[in-house]
Order: structure tokens, then sequence, then C-alpha cells
């Protein structure tokens, strides 16, 4: 499961609840939660206004892979 849908489902809202809150579309937040778009890729502004309405950081919403250092 990808941050986005993990938060979302924390929070206890539903894919509509979130549209409503944060102004982003139910097709693009849909195809984040499936992994058919990068949220790594998202604009600065869909970060942000996702990462309000779940009252998280927008870093918490990206897929980062383990930065190991050697």
């Amino acid at each position: 499961m990808n941050h986005l849908k993990e938060i979302r489902l924390k929070q206890g809202l539903s894919q509509s609840q979130l549209v409503k809150q944060s102004n982003v579309s139910l097709t693009v937040i849909t195809k984040y939660e499936q992994g058919q778009r990068n949220i790594n890729k998202a604009s600065g502004e869909t970060l942000y206004k996702l990462a309000t309405a779940l009252k998280c950081s927008m870093e918490d919403l990206l897929q980062l892979e383990n930065m190991d250092t050697p």
C-alpha cells in the first residue's frame, strides 16, 4: 500500500472525502493510490493540497526509496 492511501485510511477518509477536502480530482487520487501515476512527480501544488487535507507533510506522501549511504 502506498503512503497516500495508508495516510488517508488512517485519517478515516474515503477518496470522495479527500477530493472535497483537497480539491484534487478523484481520478488523480485513484491513479496515485493504484500506482498508475507516480506521486513523486506530482506538482508541488497537488502535494500541498493533499498534505494539508491529510494533516501531514508533503514528504510523508512521497515514495522515497531507501537512501542508505555506504
